[in-house]
């Protein structure tokens, strides 16, 4: 391949020294012909081999010296593209432009992915599709991309809608009248030699307008280098059609064959338009997502509250949402009270109370309160804008399990016009029978089909990972939701994760002090006593009993004793609450007590005692709980047949007891933080496919490391860096679905590449005629008909789309 001269940014130079060392490393590296670094301007211009230099290789390189080359990626709507080789065509085109690093296109979505070092401009990257001979959809504002491809795809389906209807209206007739002559049905004028040029005027133009899409399409890949299904078509048609010219102007034969290329035309026309429904219907997921955003907001502008289209809405605005209404854009509540429903961002199913300082979520639902927050992401930075972003950008990755499938589509046509064309000179050479040897030839041709096996992951791909965004389960890439089904072990960091991060009030015990005193008492006194203190356990009792809502006394005489604990009084009495050192240095009655601290204890609790006027009252403990459906996370994980195993800082004792809790296989207590990868990989030495899930912070290295990195999301946070799968609404039960969901679609996608595999693999041969000579086998197979073969392709892609559609119904545990 010829040399290739490319010009790049380079950031992260200081002197001339840096721009030096880039270049040595740069041409350290294979294919490298020439590297030059300019410190002014901060380029590398580079020339270079493409046939041994991978741009990968390159940007590593780069950044293993301690530099970066700026990317960004381009999304683009393609139009024209009938098929998988349509789509390597666009890829091939789009990497030959200087600086793209990376081109992934997918015909299930009709987008293209664009990966680009900065200074590349998005008309270079059109000007490179539309020379291939396909379109982009272009706008002047990338907000009004989703409209504008809109439309562009509803034209596409309008014009596909009047071919059909033009060859219906052609060919029917003309199969009717030819299969009735065939069969004797209208009599001797049927065998008139102008009934065949009746047949030659009706067929034309099924052959040259309803096929014309067929021919473009076949000249421009042919044009590219790579020929794709459509030449096969406009093949295996064009014979038919011109054998059977030639036979009404007398030249050859005597049986023409024009409803034979108007059928395949329009049966493949057919097939085309319910694929392309087909295919739309697996987006739907996105569409919904989509059709879920605010088309107004009320906002308050210049004192009064104003009606304002969503996309006016700006960052610090402050927005009022009645009861009943949608919440237009991500923001902080100033003032208000609700239960707001998230399930169709975060897939729970239970409202979510919100006060003032909590989160809100744009497109959300405000159930009973009114609500007045402060605008803090609008646009394209919303939750919903990442999630549907993101969403859209891993459906338009490749899985590895699909490189197959591409390797075999790149050489399909040209193997399946060599078969063809051996077809036809062994029967000829056989037989001497020119007609039935062309009509075999002509069912190779179009019976082939690469486009199932190139629609056969892309689509089962958008469908789950669709199913996966309404459950609140966002995979990064393909590679991940392939990977994810492979896990033999699920790491879970504890706090924040397995547990909820924050101390809680777990028990109260009660003493006796003068009579008896009542569990809202003991805790009572003691959230009073600590409504002056900042100290953590302090703060889980106060909010204990905030939510038991018991009426607390104002403190007075509060003294914080570091290290032990509080005194203060409250209603008269004098209040200790604190650990047992404070007890005992102020000479309390323990009430016989001990045992049950002891036990509380014995349980990794914190424990807190009570006294009451010298006398012990209670004992509060004090956890960091686990939270809502960890135990029943860990269990469905089991039942998946993984290990689990946490993770914590916290003493031995301590994690075993919530481990024993949470019914945890295995525990690494004691860790520091920066060890947790270390943990995980000794894992992997183990022989383990390791899931690591943790909150996409601390847990950032060790995410890196695992074989599927899973981050539990806070609602707004969707774009955790470092995590292959986020779950937006932090319940771990999202852990056992997402790698049900990655089972089920890679199940579908194996089903799908067999079923296209196996299509191709039997019915080639069948339609070459390996059958004939069987005496038992059926008459239409051992003479397979070009019209079944045009039948037979166009529902093979409709039956591995529908295959894909089925993950829409998938049960997630």
């Amino acid at each position: 391949m010829a040399e290739k001269t490319l010009t790049l940014p380079v950031t992260g130079m200081d002197c001339v020294n840096c721009a030096a060392n880039v270049e040595r490393n740069v041409r350290k590296l294979d294919g490298v012909q020439e590297a030059n670094v300019n410190f002014a301007t901060e380029r590398l211009n580079l020339t270079y081999d493409p046939a041994v230099l991978h741009m990968d290789d390159l940007i590593a390189r780069v950044r293993k010296a301690g530099y970066d080359v700026p990317q960004q990626t381009v999304d683009l709507a393609v139009t024209g593209m009938t098929c998988v080789n349509c789509a390597a065509n666009v890829g091939r085109s789009l990497k030959k432009v200087d600086g793209v690093l990376d081109a992934n296109v997918n015909f299930a979505n009709e987008r293209a992915t664009v990966t680009l070092a900065a200074g590349v401009t998005r008309s270079q990257l059109i000007a490179a599709v539309e020379k291939a001979g396909y379109g982009v959809v272009q706008v002047e504002d990338e907000d009004e991309l989703e409209d504008a491809e809109k439309a562009a795809r509803q034209e596409e389906r309008r014009h596909a809608i009047r071919r059909l209807l033009v060859g219906l209206a052609f060919t029917l007739p003309l199969f009717v009248l030819s299969m009735g002559r065939d069969f004797d049905l209208w009599g001797a004028w049927a065998h008139d030699s102008w009934v065949n040029y009746l047949f030659w005027a009706m067929a034309t133009p099924v052959q040259f307008y309803v096929g014309r899409g067929f021919y473009d399409s076949g000249y421009k890949s042919l044009r590219s280098g790579a020929a794709n299904m459509d030449v096969l078509v406009a093949l295996g048609s064009s014979v038919a059609y011109f054998y059977s010219i030639f036979v009404t102007l007398g030249v050859l034969g005597d049986h023409v064959y024009f409803e034979t290329s108007a059928m395949i035309i329009t049966l493949i026309t057919t097939g085309g338009l319910m694929e392309t429904l087909a295919k739309g219907r697996t987006s739907e997921a996105i569409r919904a997502l989509m059709g879920l955003r605010a088309k107004t907001a009320r906002v308050i502008r210049d004192g009064a509250e104003v009606d304002i289209p969503v996309e006016q809405v700006r960052a610090g605005d402050t927005v009022i949402v009645r009861p009943g209404e949608k919440i237009p854009v991500d923001g902080i509540i100033l003032d208000g009270h609700s239960a707001v429903d998230e399930s169709m961002i975060t897939g729970e199913s239970l409202p979510v109370d919100k006060q003032p300082g909590d989160p809100v979520i744009g497109a959300t639902i405000n159930k009973q309160g009114l609500l007045k927050f402060e605008a803090t992401k609008v646009g394209r930075e919303t939750a919903l804008a990442q999630i549907i972003r993101l969403v859209e950008q891993a459906q338009g990755s490749k899985a590895p399990i699909q490189r197959l499938a591409d390797q075999v589509s790149a050489i399909f046509v040209p193997l399946v016009v060599s078969v063809a064309a051996l077809t036809f000179v062994i029967w000829i050479v056989g037989t001497g029978d020119f007609a039935p040897s062309m009509i075999r030839m002509i069912a190779v041709l179009i019976i082939a089909c690469p486009c199932a096996m190139g629609l056969a992951t892309p689509t089962a791909i958008m469908v789950g990972m669709g199913k996966g965004a309404e459950n609140g389960i966002l995979f990064k890439n393909s590679e991940s939701l392939e990977r994810a089904r492979a896990l033999t072990a699920v790491v879970l960091d504890k706090t924040g994760t397995l547990t909820r991060g924050e101390p809680a009030v777990t028990d109260v015990v009660i003493g006796t002090v003068n009579g008896s005193i009542s569990e809202e008492q003991v805790l009572t006194l003691a959230a009073s006593a600590e409504r002056g203190s900042e100290h953590p356990l302090g703060a889980a009792i106060v909010r204990a009993a905030d939510v038991r809502a018991l009426a607390l006394h104002e403190p007075l005489h509060f003294e914080s004793i570091t290290g032990q604990g509080v005194r203060a009084e409250v209603d008269g009495q004098t209040v200790l609450l604190g650990n047992l050192t404070l007890m005992t240095g102020h000479n309390v009655s323990l009430n016989g007590l001990e045992a049950e601290a002891q036990r509380l204890q014995r349980e990794a609790k914190t424990t807190m005692w009570l006294a009451v006027d010298g006398q012990a009252s209670g004992v509060i403990a004090v956890a960091d709980t686990i939270k809502d459906g960890s135990v029943e996370a860990v269990q469905r994980l089991h039942e998946l047949g993984l290990m689990v195993v946490m993770m914590t800082g916290d003493n031995q004792a301590t994690a075993d007891a919530i481990a024993q809790e949470a019914g945890i296989d295995r525990v690494f207590a004691e860790v520091k933080p920066g060890d947790k990868a270390t943990y995980v990989r000794q894992l992997q030495d183990e022989g383990y496919r390791v899931g690591m899930v943790g909150d996409g912070i601390n847990d950032a290295p060790a995410l890196a490391q695992a074989d599927v990195g899973i981050a539990i999301g806070t609602g707004t946070d969707v774009a955790i860096e470092a995590a292959d799968v986020t779950l937006i609404g932090g319940d771990l039960r999202g852990v056992p679905r997402a790698i049900a969901l990655s089972t089920g679609t890679v199940r579908a996608i194996k089903q799908n590449l067999f079923w296209a595999f196996a299509y191709n693999v039997t019915l080639i041969p069948v339609a070459a005629g390996i059958l004939a000579p069987v005496a038992w086998a059926p008459e239409i197979l051992r003479h397979l008909h070009p019209i079944l073969a045009a039948w037979a392709m166009a529902m093979s892609d409709v039956f591995v789309i529908g295959n894909s559609l089925r993950l829409r119904k998938f049960k997630l545990p």
